[in-house]
Formats: C-alpha cells, sequence, structure tokens
C-alpha cells in the first residue's frame, strides 16, 4: 500500500493536474498582480534613485580626495 506522501506526489506531477492547478490559480495570481504591480515599480525607482545619490556621492569624494591630494603636493 502506498503512502499518502507518494500518492500526493504522484497526483502532482500529473500533467494534467498541473495545468488545472494553473487554471485554477490564474485569476487569483493576476488578482495579486494588480494590487501589487504600482509597489513594485515604486521600488524599482527607489532602487533607481538610490543608486544615482551613491554614484554622485562616489564622484563628490573622488573629487574631494583628489583635491586634497593635489593640495598637499
Amino acid at each position: 500500500m502506498k503512502q499518502l506522501k507518494d500518492i500526493c506526489i504522484n497526483f502532482l506531477n500529473d500533467v494534467e493536474t498541473k495545468k488545472e492547478m494553473y487554471e485554477f490559480l490564474k485569476p487569483v495570481v493576476n488578482s495579486i498582480y494588480n494590487e501589487i504591480y504600482i509597489y513594485i515599480w515604486i521600488i524599482c525607482f527607489y532602487n533607481l534613485i538610490l543608486f544615482l545619490i551613491i554614484l554622485a556621492n562616489l564622484f563628490l569624494l573622488l573629487k574631494l580626495i583628489n583635491k586634497n591630494y593635489n593640495y598637499a603636493l
């Protein structure tokens, strides 16, 4: 007699079951995506702005270090 675990694994490995699960979950996933996509865009823009700020700080730091190095000579 098969164990419950083996029965579940065989059931979920079936191609038809996978298609049915996908069709069943498709509206749920679309609904979740429609609710959070604006937050995903906000996070992307935040990361871009943060990258630009770090790049500007690096540029200013290098400029300051170069100025102090030339001043010391």
